[in-house]
């Protein structure tokens, strides 16, 4: 591998950079995560930090399994959901295998299997097909059946549908997703990021067939998992069915920002996630730096690919006003 052919995927949720730079207070339109999430009583004892984590994690892999009608054997975790992603590619592909990625998406995909040695392409022989559902950028979300007539066309042997579901639980639809859902050539990617607003703990885990979750086991890094991500993890779960709550709040939120922004010269993507693809007809980037001088940080999406497009999130209503406001006297 030479490095030099390699360069890091760029991320929103730069906020802590964004302020140690401006010096300013920074409203983070660049993460979309849950604006209203369930409030968890948390409580952490020296215990947490003095020992190790219990490396098989029966209890929590139990608790998800649970939450999803699976087995504990069929779930691995990781220190954040880009950590399980590098850890399937890794342990599936092999210089040379063929990846089908369809742009613009979130670019890890590409990025982590090229560390593992595959090649994007494209029609037969391709041995992993990354979807993002709801998709990041465009917030476009897939029913279950277009998933599961992608799923019947992975026949070759070894061949798996990766399928990145991080924003399904705050998305119009979830139950559009297809977590728990067990089948050979199927592996689903989750987060507690987005939906319980957690970034800072590091959280991520995958759902699929027992087989291929043990080789996955195989390349996981021990005790990835620290034991606050584990307990904050466990309380998550306890309060799952308040998300309920907050996709009613962002859905209301979001019809309210899309009116907004209606009245600038801008065309938004139909998003059913919790975040809005805002194409402008110009190169954002003078308009990102005068956002960041109003204190509003949002996604360049240069990086899609889309170099006339930025992305928003939905916050709370005070805020999304404010975002509002900031563009308006942008781009006028």
């Amino acid at each position: 591998m030479n490095e030099q052919d390699f360069q890091k995927v760029i991320h929103g949720g730069t906020v802590i950079k964004a302020r140690k730079e401006t010096g300013a207070h920074i409203l983070d339109f660049s993460a979309s995560i849950n604006p209203y999430p369930p409030q968890l009583p948390l409580s952490i004892s020296r215990d947490d930090l003095s020992e190790y984590p219990d490396d098989s994690y029966s209890e929590l892999k139990t608790v998800i399994a649970t939450r999803y009608r699976v087995s504990p054997g069929e779930i691995t975790l990781g220190n954040g959901s880009i950590e399980v992603l590098r850890t399937f590619c890794h342990a599936l592909l092999s210089p040379g295998d063929r990846v089908g990625i369809t742009s613009p998406t979130f670019g890890e995909y590409e990025f982590s299997s090229r560390l593992a040695g595959a090649v994007v392409g494209s029609g037969a022989n391709v041995k992993v097909r990354f979807i993002c559902n709801p998709n990041n950028p465009t917030g476009h979300l897939l029913a279950r059946e277009e998933i599961c007539a992608l799923l019947e066309n992975c026949v070759d042997p070894g061949a798996v549908l990766f399928l990145d579901e991080a924003f399904m639980e705050i998305s119009d639809d979830p139950t559009q997703g297809l977590a728990g859902t067990i089948h050979p050539n199927l592996f689903v990617l989750r987060s507690l990021t987005k939906s319980f607003s957690v970034p800072g703990i590091r959280f991520g885990y995958g759902i699929g067939h027992a087989d291929l979750v043990a080789r996955l086991e195989l390349f996981r890094p021990p005790w990835n998992v620290s034991s606050i991500a584990e307990k904050v993890a466990i309380e998550a779960f306890d309060h799952y069915d308040e998300l309920e709550h907050s996709r009613k709040r962002i859905a209301t939120e979001k019809e309210w920002l899309c009116s907004a922004l209606r009245d600038l010269s801008v065309k938004i993507e139909p998003s059913r996630a919790n975040f809005l693809l805002v194409h402008t007809g110009n190169d954002v980037k003078d308009l990102c730096s005068d956002l960041l001088m109003k204190g509003i940080l949002v996604r360049d999406c240069h990086s899609f690919g889309l170099p006339e497009a930025i992305r928003i999130a939905v916050r709370t209503h005070e805020e999304n006003a404010i975002l509002v406001e900031a563009l308006s006297s942008c781009m006028h």
